[in-house]
């Protein structure tokens, strides 16, 4: 590893799908990392099924490329500069790669449902400012989530309500399991607030897990 000062630190934004973490990213006026477009391909032999079912479990961390997210944040911390793919999740597949260059800016947020997965590399590798975790009421959620997968035609009718009502069922579950992983669960405003003070050079970042 390189022994030559990190001179950009990330801000890892988790939550449950549909908690609102595109939009806090999309206002916070950082430059932003997609983790969602790390997602495995739908062919992909190694992809989980949701238990008693033919579904794919999208929810799963094994349906996600952990290592390979990890590798473009800690390039992008180190260069400024990294190539993504760029994937789509009507089709389960990555469609396209990208080149992501946010220069030097001191700070980055990389969000998704699985950043809390990468939060102890992250810490590990020096670049971590802070992990956070939305969360909100399971029931809010599940409405913004449908009417935005509705709207994309991310997945087919029936499909999109199998997984809502499973995902309002587990959305506690979910938010402490990504706290008990290092992400601190908050809600928009402070959210906000440590993402003022990580860009102020605040950094909070977590204890390992």
């Amino acid at each position: 590893m390189s022994s030559q000062p990190i001179p950009t630190r990330v801000v890892l934004l988790a939550g449950p799908s549909g908690s609102g973490k595109s939009s806090l990213a999309a206002v916070a006026g950082l430059p932003v990392l997609r983790l969602d477009d790390f997602y495995k391909e739908g062919d992909d032999p190694t992809l989980p099924l949701v238990a008693g079912t033919a579904d794919i479990d999208w929810d799963s961390p094994l349906s996600w490329d952990a290592d390979a997210a990890v590798a473009a944040i800690e390039e992008l911390c180190r260069s400024g500069r990294t190539e993504v793919p760029v994937y789509d999740i009507a089709t389960s597949a990555r469609v396209d790669r990208e080149r992501l260059d946010i220069e030097r800016t001191p700070l980055f947020v990389a969000e998704g449902i699985f950043a809390a997965e990468i939060v102890a590399r992250c810490q590990e590798l020096g670049v971590l400012a802070d992990a956070l975790c939305l969360r909100g009421r399971p029931s809010t959620t599940f409405r913004r989530r449908l009417l935005r997968d509705l709207k994309e035609g991310r997945k087919s009718v029936p499909f999109l309500l199998r997984r809502g009502w499973r995902l309002m069922r587990a959305e506690r579950a979910i938010v402490a399991r990504q706290t008990a992983l290092g992400a601190h669960p908050c809600a928009k405003e402070e959210a906000l607030g440590r993402l003022a003070a990580a860009a102020a050079g605040r950094c909070r970042t977590p204890a390992a897990r």
